[in-house]
């Protein structure tokens, strides 16, 4: 008997099958007999101590231009599922933080990827400083006397958002460079949180290595890399998928950062590796799996699936892992 699987994600219509992994996923799941159904994080609800949310069942089609249909709009308590894929995409703020928090309320029969409670206290730019060691020089403040020391200490560095995904706000400073003062103060106008500030790695011209771990285990890997004259390779802004192998620096880190991410039940997490450092773990929403298999013949919504229903049974909780 097939898995009832509902999907946590942004609207079905925007997504861009080519390269999405929420497709990839729950394609490989419609193949194994498993029924998904959807559901938007606005319309998720707490109603008198019950989860719910207005969501309609789901089809997956691997056609551009037609790749789903959808039933009937309906409300149903998500503890009616076996899995929820939380796979909705950044930015990480209150909203987000929510959706968290009501997750982790369901009942443990209902397996909940990632664990919420763990998303929530593992934003991808502040859990990777877990290993200062496997990192470049990073700061993490508000403080703009503390941002001009450091860039006076590493000359050339790159500024962003400590809660922004997909290459938004990221930017170079390089040592002759006078707008470092501007752009701070828009950053700090926009928000009040700090900005990551990392010393620039100049093998990021070779490309932007994503490496996904399924269950705390590398399952393959694509190279990312920037157009001409750009620092950004994330495919949002137009990086370049490559194949890509892992060696042996990276396999290092991934048995370092692996038990960790097993411990606090992040089944699904993309890292990101320029040259020797890990610059980002990130557990919201990664993304690869279409490129990886495109380019390498590596069936990672496969190999996710596999470890899912061996772990389902065996679920015990969507809180904080001790």
């Amino acid at each position: 008997m097939g898995l009832s699987i509902a999907i946590q994600m942004d609207k079905v219509e925007s997504l861009q099958i080519a390269g999405d992994t929420t497709f990839a996923l729950g394609l490989e799941a419609q193949k194994r007999g498993h029924n998904l159904w959807y559901y938007t994080p606005d319309l998720l609800s707490l109603n008198e101590g019950i989860i719910s949310a207005r969501g309609q069942e789901l089809t997956f089609y691997d056609e551009v231009g037609a790749h789903f249909k959808t039933g009937a709009a309906e409300i149903k308590s998500l503890q009616e599922f076996d899995i929820i894929l939380m796979r909705q995409d950044p930015p990480f703020d209150m909203a987000y933080i929510t959706a968290t928090y009501l997750l982790e309320m369901l009942n443990p029969k209902t397996m909940v990827i990632n664990n919420p409670a763990e998303v929530r206290n593992a934003p991808e730019k502040l859990l990777v400083t877990l290993y200062p060691d496997l990192m470049p020089a990073t700061l993490i403040s508000r403080d703009v006397e503390a941002i001009k020391t450091f860039r006076h200490k590493h000359k050339d560095i790159i500024v962003k958002p400590l809660f922004g995904n997909g290459g938004a706000g990221v930017f170079r400073i390089q040592p002759n460079d006078q707008n470092l003062n501007s752009l701070l103060e828009m950053f700090f106008c926009i928000n009040h949180e700090p900005v990551m500030v990392q010393a620039y790695l100049p093998a990021v011209s070779n490309g932007d290595k994503r490496i996904i771990l399924i269950d705390g285990n590398p399952a393959g890997a694509v190279n990312r890399i920037p157009n001409e004259g750009e620092v950004r390779s994330n495919f949002h802004v137009g990086g370049i998928a490559a194949k890509a192998s892992l060696n042996e620096r990276e396999l290092e880190i991934c048995a370092t950062i692996g038990p960790e991410l097993r411990r606090r039940g992040l089944l699904f997490v993309g890292i990101d590796m320029i040259g020797n450092y890990l610059t980002e773990i990130n557990v919201t929403s990664p993304t690869g799996i279409r490129e990886i298999e495109r380019l390498s013949s590596i069936n990672i919504a496969s190999m996710t699936w596999d470890i899912i229903e061996r772990k389902h049974p065996k679920h015990t909780s969507n809180r904080i892992r001790r």
